[in-house]
Parts: C-alpha cells; sequence; structure tokens
C-alpha cells in the first residue's frame, strides 16, 4: 500500500447483467472489503509476474481441490500456458487420472461414514469417492503403463518423466496431466509414494526390482530452473509439502519476486500451511522487494474467480490461449 492509500475512496459495487468476471474482479477492487481487496490485488500480481520478461511461474497446489470441478480450472491454466512449473501432491496424480474414466460424486461434511464405508464410498469432505473410481481404475490404468514402459526397456524415472508418461498414456483432454505433457510444462511430485498411484509405483517394484523414481534427479531439475530464472513467481494454494518445495528452492536465487499466497490456515500454530508471505522472507524464500499478497479463503472458490479474470485480460492482449 502507498502513503497516499488512504486517500483512496471505497466504492460501492455496480452490479450490471453482462459484467465480465474480471470487470467483478476490478470492483473489488475498489471495493476493497475485506479479502475480496486481497482477491484484486492478488490477480494485479500474478498479471505482473505472467507479464515479467524471464519469470518463471510456479503452480503449487494440493490433491484435495482436484476432486472437485477445480480441476478444471488447473487445466485450463496449463492448457493455455499461463504457468511453467507444476509442484504438487501424489493425490493430485491419483484424481486427475481416475476422473478421466469415473465420476466422483456430490456429498455432505455431515454423513453417516460408516454406512459409506460398508457401501464401497470414500468420503473427501463433501465430495464422494467410490471404490471403483478411484483405486480400482488407477490400478488398471497405472499398472499395464508401467509394464508398458518396463518392456520398453525404461527402468527409471524422476517424478516429472512418469507425470509424462502417466499424462500421455493414461489420461485425456480432460486432464491437468495431459495438457502438461503436451505443453511441456514439468509436474513435480516431492511426495510420490504418498498416494495411490505411488502405492502402485511400490507394487509394481515387487517384482521388478529393478524400478526405480529418481527423486535426487527431479531436484537437480528444479534447481536448473531456478537458476536459469531472471525472476521467479509462484501462486501457491494450501500448503504441505508442495508448498515448501515451491518456496525452499527459490531461496537459492534470492527468493520468489511475485507471490501469492491462497489458504483457510491460521498462522498462530506455526503450521507452513498458516504461515503468511512475511515469514518467508525471514528464511530469504521470498524476496525482501516481493510483489506478495496472502488471500485468506477457500481456493475452490478464489480459483475460479482468479483464473477467470487472468484469462480474460490475457485474451484482451491476445495471450494466453
Amino acid at each position: 500500500m502507498s502513503k497516499e492509500s488512504h486517500k483512496i475512496a471505497v466504492k460501492d459495487y455496480d452490479l450490471t447483467e453482462k459484467m465480465s468476471v474480471d470487470e467483478l474482479v476490478c470492483q473489488m477492487n475498489a471495493a476493497w472489503g475485506f479479502t475480496a481487496g486481497k482477491l484484486a490485488t492478488g490477480v494485479d500480481i500474478i498479471e505482473d509476474m505472467i507479464n515479467s520478461k524471464g519469470c518463471v511461474k510456479f503452480l503449487s497446489f494440493p490433491a484435495d481441490i482436484i476432486a472437485t470441478g477445480t480441476r478444471g480450472v488447473i487445466r485450463e491454466m496449463v492448457k493455455r500456458k499461463i504457468v511453467d512449473v507444476l509442484i504438487t501432491t501424489c493425490g493430485t496424480l491419483d484424481h486427475d487420472v481416475a476422473r478421466c474414466w469415473k465420476d466422483y460424486y456430490k456429498g455432505s461434511f455431515i454423513m453417516n461414514d460408516a454406512k459409506l464405508h460398508k457401501e464401497g464410498l470414500n468420503r473427501l469432505g463433501n465430495v464422494l469417492v467410490p471404490n471403483e473410481s478411484y483405486g480400482i481404475i488407477i490400478e488398471k490404468k497405472i499398472l499395464p503403463m508401467l509394464e508398458t514402459l518396463y518392456k520398453e526397456g525404461k527402468k527409471e524415472f524422476s517424478t516429472t518423466e512418469l507425470c509424462r508418461e502417466i499424462g500421455l498414456r493414461c489420461c485425456n483432454e480432460s486432464s491437468i496431466l495431459y495438457w502438461a505433457a503436451k505443453n511441456s510444462i514439468p509436474v513435480f511430485i516431492p511426495g510420490i509414494t504418498d498416494g495411490s498411484v505411488g502405492y502402485q509405483l511400490w507394487f509394481f517394484s515387487q517384482d521388478h526390482k529393478d524400478f526405480r523414481v529418481n527423486l535426487l534427479k527431479d531436484e537437480g531439475d528444479l534447481n536448473n530452473i531456478v537458476f536459469d530464472a531472471k525472476k521467479s513467481g509462484a501462486l501457491i494454494i494450501g500448503g504441505g509439502i508442495s508448498k515448501h518445495h515451491t518456496i525452499w528452492w527459490n531461496q537459492f536465487k534470492d527468493g520468489l519476486d511475485y507471490v501469492v499466497y491462497i489458504s483457510t490456515a491460521d498462522e498462530w500454530d506455526g503450521s507452513l500451511s498458516g504461515a503468511r508471505p512475511r515469514e518467508a522472507v525471514s528464511w530469504g524464500k521470498i524476496s525482501e522487494k516481493a510483489k506478495r499478497i496472502m488471500i485468506e479463503g477457500d481456493a475452490t472458490i478464489i480459483m475460479p474467480i482468479i483464473a477467470s479474470s487472468l484469462i480474460d485480460r490475457l485474451s484482451k492482449k491476445g495471450r494466453g490461449q
């Protein structure tokens, strides 16, 4: 905020029938209350990140949102090449592969979970995931792919290489991994064993003892991306290993230059998920001069608004197609 910001008046929303999402976001900037102002600022920071020449754009997110329609938001950003690097969790692979072929269903946060278990229904928040839509279909898709790759003489993979193969061999155009592979956008999974796809990798390795996942190759690739970047920025959803991996590697180039955090977590318990950008400045993971904002709220609400606003702005400039 500038020293003159206290002279800028708060304005009421002026809603019209044909208003675009970006026009709504611009009005949020004028309305300024309370998280709305932060969301509008976040869109501006991401736009600056996109327009910054030589800036590598990271997108970090957890798997739970991929069980919802927000998967389509992430897919669209990848399809339009709005981001350059994805860092996420193994569950993203699970949900992305599974939902190419099977449906998840609407549920409720309050249900009879014992009854759901007996019926073969897994509850993720208020989303229902049938057994046949998760572990069963993932095993059906992943194990034959691994067998084919092994017969082709491919016995060692980094997670980015593995994600590319999954995207091209196990997914369709509804998939994040498919478009990441098509657009040569690397997908890093530092916690690759923590999910159904990870379990399939372990299971396959029991009968193929020379099969390997090379995590250190991933780290070498991340090292090269960071050190070759003139600038870097990140849109970081939630927390956990994907968030930390993103900010950790960027400390080696004097920190991220553009940062937008989206999280519902508090910071008083010391959790990484709730840690504000200012904390990462103390570690050098975010530059002291970085444009940064923390948007408190549910990513399944915030991300469709941010992405729609960005797509509108980029399409007006003939970009992001």
